[in-house]
């Protein structure tokens, strides 16, 4: 934890923030090592710009709490909400002489914003979103081998998931499956997000729900997934046809699996984010379809599934070595189908390491 607090407080001096409320998830897990269950509990690690950290939370997390970070000042509380209230109170004390408290805009909840208001109502209560951007940004080496790994466990489960598919299976079921060859393969159990599996029509909506309805033949099928592996994830989509694929979706196959090949060729250390997105949208522009590839080119990954780096259209950050993210162009005809290639990818100092190898060409199933 030392490491990474020190970290967090030099960007938070830089911003002039002099302190930051936390509540369980990535960011928290990031200093602590400890994952906690965003509940009618809470939990809310406070650290300083200066000096220590502490932490509120249920006595029934207290020991697990001890064991990890016996260093680290605990204000645990009973079930009576005046305990809450209480615990609050007295670790508000620690930091009395602060005016901006930082916190999550995406997380920080109603809940906990008013336990911290009434803990200490000199509080000016700000977004932190700048300080916490920075602090995750660069992996280090061991982090991106972590998400290797979780790509490794991704693609195994999906290579034990592709002899089963048949038409008449329904997306459900193929998803439940992917599931369990996710777990099997070495997933921990909290994936980084439910498989997309979407077929014919549905597959021309990027983020699909699976459905019951059935594969055809003639189809073309998305399937969207991932896994974790020591809190770091892997986010992949690869797209297959059910029997032979029409004339259009191989010409459309085709532009796509071209974009993600620019976007990759493109992204290295040095250039903008909205270079690597340029790069991709120019080969299916050029393709015709360009009004049909509706989102961004990828996203960050780590212990997140969409984190910073953006890979958008006019994103003027440089990339740097250690960031990590995704190349997914997509192309999706509405009423017909759609067809997305993603790769998870690493800014190195020599260029750009690809963590994903399974073939990108259009395959046809059984």
């Amino acid at each position: 934890m030392r490491e990474s607090l020190q970290k967090l407080q030099g960007l938070m001096q830089d911003a002039e923030l002099d302190l930051l409320a936390l509540l369980p998830g990535p960011n928290l897990y990031y200093l602590t090592g400890l994952n906690f269950h965003l509940m009618e509990r809470p939990t809310v690690l406070f650290v300083p710009s200066n000096g220590e950290a502490a932490i509120v939370l249920p006595e029934l997390e207290a020991e697990r709490a001890a064991e990890a970070l016996p260093d680290l000042t605990r204000f645990p509380y009973g079930e009576a909400d005046a305990e809450r209230v209480r615990a609050f109170h007295e670790a508000s004390r620690l930091y009395h002489s602060a005016r901006q408290l930082g916190v999550e805009p995406l997380r920080m909840r109603f809940f906990e914003l008013e336990l911290l208001r009434e803990a200490n109502s000199a509080w000016q209560l700000v977004s932190a979103e700048g300080v916490l951007k920075e602090l995750r940004l660069r992996k280090s080496t061991e982090q991106v081998n972590s998400m290797h790994r979780a790509v490794l466990i991704a693609e195994k489960a999906l290579q034990e998931t592709l002899p089963g598919i048949r038409p008449g299976m329904n997306e459900q079921e193929l998803a439940g499956e992917l599931i369990i060859q996710l777990l099997r393969a070495g997933s921990e159990p909290d994936l980084p997000f439910a498989p997309i599996v979407a077929s014919g029509p549905n597959s021309a909506l990027p983020h699909a729900t699976p459905t019951d309805r059935m594969l055809k033949v003639g189809d073309l099928l998305i399937i969207d997934w991932g896994a974790r592996y020591e809190g770091y994830i892997s986010d992949l989509t690869r797209t297959f046809s059910i029997g032979p694929a029409s004339d259009t979706m191989r010409t459309i196959h085709a532009l796509v699996e071209g974009a993600n090949q620019a976007g990759r060729q493109a992204a290295h250390a040095g250039v903008t984010a909205g270079q690597v997105d340029r790069a991709a949208r120019e080969v299916i522009e050029a393709g015709g379809y360009g009004e049909y590839f509706i989102h961004r080119t990828g996203h960050g990954i780590g212990l997140e599934g969409h984190e910073p780096p953006g890979i958008r259209a006019g994103d003027d950050l440089r990339l740097e070595a250690g960031m990590t993210f995704t190349i997914e162009p997509g192309i999706y005809l509405p009423g017909v189908g759609g067809v997305r290639i993603e790769d998870n990818v690493a800014v190195s100092e020599g260029g750009l390491r690809t963590l994903s190898s399974l073939p990108r060409g259009l395959v046809e199933l059984p």
